[in-house]
Order: structure tokens, then sequence, then C-alpha cells
């Protein structure tokens, strides 16, 4: 008993001698959008503001002043932001970022719908009266180079969006197959694509039979990261493709994606782990499995730690490569793969760049969780997600 009263004896004494814990200081609100390198600043119900700006050193540099909330903007300087963070007339501190017009589009696939769709679909994969919500902006200024059997470039869903870029192999600089062509429709077609912006490089690794060698592929991947480097431009590599475990593709994308590119590549079709094939397995690419309209795993795809997300990728509708107007239904990972391609392009138009390992990570924080069936036990849960 005496030692239980000496006990809160001691717990009084502490909590008069030290003091409440100051408040979190406060932080600068984020925006997921592209950015203007300004920033929007808002004060407390009845703060001046030209005495707030007069604290910090601002007078007369506010570049928007309003009337209808207690708030101005201003050019982003670190050491200004700083000063306003600690104001305590200063209720909060966000980036101005860009707005964009928000289209849904009705005669969608059901992939596209499916990005944008909160909750399961109902109707038949086969239809082309889904509706995808999307920002107009999706996709410009970025280039999504297709290594695969190329693209034919003339198809009407391109609207010259699309370009050859190069071959390797010694094969036809034209899409004979259909493979690179229905990819490349997912990824930017005007009704089939998730990007409907976005500019198009065919480069072309395997035959119009479907198959190539890894030297070639690795020459792909290397041609797309000496053109990032001398464009500088904002940059995705979407590989539909696969073969058996190479270290010399893995090193290749590890590479690239190290130059800024965002490699996008299949989990394969095997229903098998993808942990032994590349480029799969390499660690820095987003591997994306494929799920149906049912919201379930599709039966083909693989799975296992590697696998980053699931995107749509059976019974796909897209262009296809025997007229400038053919489309064809497709399944595979293949077919999952520009879905995310695609986003990932999307995303860097409509929240800004980010580094391919960040991306990675906010792919996933907008996917949603636990929605799809028959996930094997160690591998994530994500569909991809659009905003």
């Amino acid at each position: 008993m005496h030692f239980a009263t000496s006990f809160a004896t001691l717990a009084l004494l502490v909590s008069v001698v030290f003091a409440a814990p100051a408040p979190a200081r406060k932080q600068v609100k984020r925006a997921e959008a592209t950015l203007t390198g300004r920033m929007i600043v808002t004060l407390k119900d009845g703060a001046d503001r030209s005495a707030v700006m007069s604290d910090v050193g601002l007078v007369g540099a506010a570049i928007d002043d309003w009337e209808v909330i207690n708030a101005f903007v201003i050019e982003n300087d670190d050491a200004i932001v700083d000063a306003l963070l600690a104001h305590d007339d200063v209720l909060e501190i966000e980036e101005d970022g860009i707005v964009t017009i928000l289209t849904t589009q009705t005669n969608a696939p059901w992939g596209l719908s499916r990005l944008s769709s909160t909750s399961k679909l109902s109707g038949s994969a086969s239809s082309l009266t889904f509706s995808y919500t999307y920002q107009d902006a999706g996709g410009s200024g970025v280039d999504v180079y297709v290594v695969d059997t190329g693209i034919r470039t003339t198809h009407t869903q391109f609207g010259g969006r699309a370009k050859w870029g190069t071959t390797f192999g010694g094969y036809a600089n034209a899409d004979g197959n259909g493979h690179g062509t229905h990819c490349s429709g997912t990824i930017g077609g005007s009704q089939y694509g998730v990007s409907k912006s976005v500019s198009l490089i065919a480069v072309k690794v395997l035959s119009d039979a479907g198959s190539g060698t890894t030297a070639d592929v690795v020459s792909g991947i290397n041609y797309v990261a000496t053109q990032k480097a001398s464009t500088g431009r904002p940059s995705v590599l979407s590989m539909s493709l696969g073969g058996s475990a190479s270290t010399a593709i893995d090193n290749a994308v590890a590479s690239t994606t190290a130059a800024g590119v965002h490699v996008v590549v299949a989990a394969g079709n095997s229903n098998t782990d993808a942990g032994s094939t590349s480029p799969a397995r390499a660690p820095s690419a987003v591997t994306v499995g494929a799920s149906t309209i049912a919201d379930a795993r599709a039966s083909f795809s693989n799975y296992g730690s590697v696998v980053d997300i699931w995107a749509p990728g059976q019974d796909v509708i897209s262009a296809y490569s025997t007229s400038d107007t053919a489309t064809a239904s497709l399944s595979g990972t293949s077919m999952a793969t520009p879905h995310v391609a695609g986003l990932v392009a999307y995303l860097i138009s409509v929240t800004g760049e980010k580094t391919p390992a960040a991306m990675t990570t906010y792919l996933q924080s907008l996917s949603l969780k636990s929605v799809l069936t028959g996930i094997p036990s160690g591998t994530v849960n994500y569909l991809a997600h659009n905003v």
C-alpha cells in the first residue's frame, strides 16, 4: 500500500514539472496535381492580411488577394513559407495545383471503366457501353515507348500521336502481329485508351510471330533510356513480354528506371510465381497481373511477391493492326500492362512527375484494396485506379 501511494505521488509531481507538449508545427498541404510553383496562404478568421504579410517581409508581394476568403497567393520561397508556417495567424498553406476538366466517356471498354469505378462492374466484357471518367489533360507531354511487335501508327485511334521509333532484329518497320498495336490502343487510343493525349513510340523487338531475343529486348530498353536522356521528356516504357530469368534484362531495367524512366511490365501468363521470369522479377519495374470483369484473378495470370498491382487483362477490346480501324479482343497480362502504363502517363501529366519508385508507391496508394478474389497468399491485392 505504501508503494502504491509513493508511485501516485511521483506521477503527480511529474505532471507538475513537465509542461504540456507543444502543438505540432503546421505543414504545407501537398497537392496531388501538376504544380504552379505558388502557395495559397489561408489566415484565421479576423486576421489582418497586411499585418501578416508585413511580419514576414511580404508587403506588396501577393499575387492574388481575395475578398471571399481571408487568403492570398505567393511565389514559393522556402524562407517565407517557413516564416508563415510559424505565424500564429496562419491557418494553412497549400500548394497551388492545376485544375482540369473531368470528362466521362460512355463508349468505353470495361477495362477503362474499372480504372475509374470504385465498385464492381456489371455487364458483358464484349460491350462498349461502359463509362470512363478521366481528366482531359491525361497523358499530355508524356512519351510512352511500346517495346513490342510495333505499332500501326496510322490507326485512327492514335490521331497522329503515334510514331515509329526503331526496330531491332532485322524485322520490317510495321506491326505484322497486332499485339503492339493492341497494347498501344489501351495505353493511348482515343476510345480504348487510358491516357488519350499521350505520345506513343514504337520500339519493335519482337517478330510478327510474337517472339524475339533477349539481346534485342535489351537493345530496345537501351534505346528508350538514350531517348529519355536526349529529350528530357517524362517517359514510360511498356513491355508486355517475358521469358526466362535474365540478369541482362533485369539490369537494363534497373539502369533505365535509375535514369527516370517508368518501366511497366507483364507478370506473365503461366499461372505461376512471376519471380522466376524477366522482366517481371526486375525490382524497379511495375509488374502487373491480370484481373477479370468479375474482379477475380485471371486464371492464367502469374502472381507472387514481385507483382506490384493488378489491372484488367481478360477480354480487352482495343485497336488492331490489320487496318486503320481494326479492333480485337485479347486476353493476357499483356493487356493488363498497358492499362497501368497508360495510367502512369496519365498520373504524370495530372499530378506531376515522380521518381519511378515514388510512382509505384503512388499507384499502390490509389489502388482499390482487397477487392479481387483468387489472389494467392504473399501477393498484393491492389487493383489499379485513377484520380
